[in-house]
């Protein structure tokens, strides 16, 4: 059962993607954090970043994650540090896609995800803090036709990842690992430590 486990987690590694990033702006929600983070999984985000207007982390509802949020890096980026968080990410060679309707918006589907990308959505009510998207490099919608004018945060996510995960699998960057074999494994070692101990507490492991 272990050596499968360890297979598992392996084969997760090889197809994850370290160069497409998410990051939530004053997220309130933490349904629609967990939501998020298991589409995050699904396309194979690696890293995950959040802001809280209290700076304070929110829970994870294992209900609607189904276990994704262990197989995603999730940081929680102080409020007074977004900014220069972004701009560093930015002279690392990260474009920074920001949801926001405004005149320079296009629709999301005319980005190339294949390169380097910090995709960052908004909150639920006030959407993506104005500081965030001034230094942005993209600023993208989601083209409505009816009366509504945008989608709910999880679920305009998972459609823009899609789109990202679409243009990937058509570059090949599934197929050929984007992780070093040392951070694969670090990463590896670092995930089957805290698989053992939560399987053991659940009693699927013996001690």
């Amino acid at each position: 059962m272990l050596n499968q486990r360890v297979e598992r987690i392996e084969d997760i590694l090889l197809r994850k993607q370290p160069t497409l990033q998410v990051m939530l702006d004053g997220v309130h929600s933490s349904q629609n954090l967990s939501a998020i983070l298991r589409t995050c999984d699904g396309v194979g985000v690696l890293h995950f970043y959040y802001t809280t207007k209290e700076d304070q982390d929110l829970r994870i509802h294992k209900t609607i994650t189904q276990g994704a949020h262990r197989w995603v890096e999730r940081t929680r980026i102080d409020n007074h540090n977004r900014v220069s968080f972004l701009k560093q990410k930015q002279e690392e060679g990260f474009q920074i896609v920001v949801t926001h309707l405004e005149h320079r918006a296009r629709s999301f589907r005319k980005i190339n995800y294949t390169k380097p990308t910090l995709l960052v959505m908004g909150n639920e009510k006030d959407g993506v803090s104005k500081e965030v998207v001034d230094i942005a490099d993209e600023v993208i919608i989601i083209p409505m036709q009816g009366m509504v004018q945008s989608l709910n945060v999880s679920v305009a996510t998972a459609l823009i990842l899609y789109e990202a995960e679409r243009q990937l699998e058509n570059a090949g960057k599934y197929i050929v690992p984007q992780l070093r074999d040392e951070q694969r494994e670090s990463i590896r070692d670092r995930w089957l430590y805290r698989d053992v101990i939560a399987r053991r507490s659940k009693g699927k492991i013996p001690l």
